[in-house]
């Protein structure tokens, strides 16, 4: 993946106009959501690795579930710091600082690391107040990243995101994190990276159950997304079948990898946005 080096918005303009532009929810509408998840712990952010993980007071890690924050290498040699990584974990610092937080689930509890995957939630008189995956994504500071076993209000989540793309807010005022083209040669150098690629699907090929999304004539050397027939079914029960999408104009985000061409595997509908379905004409 290409780096976006040294030309990154200071820390001082970034994260006070990120701040300044914040628009918190009020207890009712957190309230709402909360209330369809099961509730589990609370406490205090003891620390904040990062813009999605952090430590409970009762030493509890925890991953926000539903989201990616800008990385940071935290002492590992093979990971390089993403540009706004400090940014975005000082903006999860601001909006904990002085508040008690309770985990909510939806799904999966625990990643394979152990750390709890929870929406989380800032409290005031034991009420619901912000949820902090929706406001790290309208900060600029986060994108949508979801997995296939946690649920979270997929909708209040992109259109989180798009408010501050939109408004070039945070991560989305650099191109080191723009919206993909699906045009295979410049997606071929972001090759092991997490992308979000917006185009239009030129046909739709079902082969013994998996399903291949074309974004060119050519499957071979063209973008291409690939729905495996396993998570065929779990598209089927949201009433997306991934087949029907030809002529669709989507947004979708996931891992580039090389094979015939740059792809992108699929396995459940969440990180898929129809953005324009039509029939192809012919």
């Amino acid at each position: 993946m290409k780096v976006w080096g040294s030309k990154t918005l200071s820390f001082a303009t970034a994260l006070s106009g990120a701040l300044g532009g914040a628009l918190f929810l009020g207890a009712s509408s957190s309230g709402a959501l909360a209330s369809s998840l099961q509730a589990g712990e609370r406490g205090t952010v003891r620390t904040v690795l990062d813009g999605d993980t952090l430590y409970l007071n009762n030493g509890l890690k925890v991953r926000l579930s539903g989201i990616q924050a800008p990385k940071l290498s935290l002492g590992r040699e093979h990971v390089k710091d993403w540009p706004l990584g400090h940014e975005s974990k000082a903006a999860l610092i601001s909006l904990t600082r002085s508040h008690e937080v309770q985990l909510f689930y939806g799904g999966a509890q625990r990643d394979r690391y152990k750390r709890a995957l929870a929406q989380l939630f800032t409290l005031k008189a034991d009420a619901p107040t912000i949820w902090l995956q929706e406001e790290m994504l309208r900060l600029g500071m986060a994108r949508v990243y979801t997995w296939p076993d946690t649920h979270q209000d997929i909708e209040r989540l992109y259109a989180a995101e798009r408010e501050a793309r939109a408004a070039k807010r945070g991560i989305w005022a650099l191109p080191y994190y723009a919206l993909r083209k699906p045009d295979p040669d410049p997606l071929a150098q972001d090759v092991d990276s997490f992308q979000i690629v917006e185009g239009l699907i030129t046909s739709a090929a079902d082969i013994r159950g998996t399903v291949y999304l074309n974004f060119g004539a050519n499957y071979k050397t063209d973008f291409t997304i690939v729905v495996p027939k396993k998570a065929r079914k779990t598209f089927l029960k949201h009433d997306m079948d991934p087949a029907s999408l030809e002529g669709a104009r989507v947004r979708v985000r996931g891992w580039i990898e090389l094979k015939n061409g740059p792809m992108m595997w699929l396995d459940h509908p969440q990180r898929l946005e129809v953005l324009d379905k039509r029939l192809t004409s012919g």
